[in-house]
């Protein structure tokens, strides 16, 4: 006999916040700790710089986690985004310490204070469609391939450590621009908004949830994006309403 219980679809959280965290270390045991005990696999990535990963389980397991990461002052306000899964698509819970939560491989950024400004997905359009705004695909050249919005430039890397390379590369095509950033679902465009932002430039701006997040809100046909978007799980792109 088959029960409610056997058919229940997995609950999967991808989940990133930049905050500072002095005490990261000791967040790792009793993270873990709370995970296991509730049947919760993926992994979780804690910085002094914040906390990113994806993990699954029940929904009410889940729903206790995010509880949990919530009440702890600095991650309030997680970025979380929600999908299924048929089956448990992790093998393991891990909770890792790391230099960073996304790799750039620059010292002293603070995306907590110092990323660009937010742009919602109803207000990405008319940004983009100004003359005077430079758009730049932070993604690597393969998730460009896919898909990218009209307009934007490609800065063709193989990934996100070759960015700042990049920026510095093309730094006078930058001066005198609004900038305008995106990415997947919104960690490394926060985190590169942070890094041009300390070069010293001012009008600088990302696409607040990134393109998951616009290809969920903005109707297909006021879309700019074009093609399909790369996603770092079993639906290996999406495009509008995320289907």
């Amino acid at each position: 006999m088959t029960t409610n219980k056997e058919i229940q679809p997995v609950r999967v959280a991808a989940l990133y916040k930049f905050a500072w965290l002095d005490n990261y270390q000791a967040l790792r045991a009793p993270l873990a700790a709370f995970c296991c005990g509730r049947g919760i696999k993926g992994t979780l990535l804690l910085a002094h710089e914040g906390i990113n990963g994806t993990v699954a389980g029940s929904e009410a397991a889940i729903a206790a986690l995010i509880d949990h990461l919530e009440a702890i002052e600095a991650l309030a306000g997680l970025e979380v985004k929600y999908s299924t899964a048929a089956e448990m698509p992790f093998h393991r819970m891990k909770v890792r310490l790391k230099r960073e939560i996304v790799t750039m491989g620059v010292d002293n950024l603070d995306p907590a204070s110092s990323a660009g400004t937010y742009v919602a997905p109803a207000d990405w359009n008319a940004l983009i469609s100004d003359a005077d705004t430079l758009v730049i695909d932070t993604r690597n050249a393969y998730e460009v391939s896919i898909g990218t919005f009209k307009g934007a430039v490609d800065p063709k890397t193989a990934s996100f450590r070759e960015f700042p390379g990049w920026v510095e590369e093309h730094r006078e095509e930058l001066e005198g621009r609004k900038v305008a950033m995106f990415c997947t679902g919104g960690i490394r465009c926060e985190k590169a908004t942070a890094y041009v932002k300390s070069l010293g430039f001012r009008q600088v701006f990302h696409l607040k949830g990134g393109i998951l997040k616009y290809l969920e809100e903005v109707p297909a046909e006021e879309s700019l994006w074009q093609g399909e978007c790369f996603v770092f799980d079993e639906r290996v792109s999406v495009s509008h309403g995320l289907a």
